[in-house]
């Protein structure tokens, strides 16, 4: 079986009451969270930051502590893991990248969990919510 491996993040803005999620409108048609495939010798943050820069054009500070990975066949024969951090924008100010991301969005948190596609993304952005929540 081919492995792949893929980075990202759950962006937010804001605290408490007023924090906000981001949610990416895939040129394929899903709602997601940004993440893409690791390059070369990459880190995984490495790769997070990049994917992040490239999708949404936005610069992040990562919250230390918060790691989750999902994993799952996008095709026949291969598996991915994809890992995601957890990481504040440093604005709201997004540029999409045309060939992948159709728009974005931040939401609140109950929003953002009912607009995105897969279960294991909702799970990754309840973790994300209830880590922040807990601080």
């Amino acid at each position: 079986m081919k492995q792949e491996k893929s980075c990202g993040a759950v962006l937010f803005v804001g605290t408490g009451a007023d924090r906000r999620y981001l949610v990416l409108h895939s040129t394929q048609g899903h709602f997601t969270l940004c993440k893409g495939h690791v390059e070369d010798n990459e880190s995984e943050h490495e790769t997070a930051v990049r994917e992040i820069a490239e999708e949404t054009g936005l610069s992040v500070t990562f919250v230390d502590g918060f790691r989750q990975t999902i994993t799952y066949a996008p095709r026949p024969q291969v598996e991915k893991l994809v890992v995601f951090f957890l990481a504040e924008a440093a604005s709201e100010t997004v540029v999409c990248q045309p060939e992948e991301v159709a728009d974005a969005a931040f939401l609140p948190f109950d929003e953002a969990v009912a607009r995105l596609t897969h279960d294991s993304d909702r799970a990754v952005l309840t973790a994300a919510h209830d880590f922040l929540e807990s601080k």
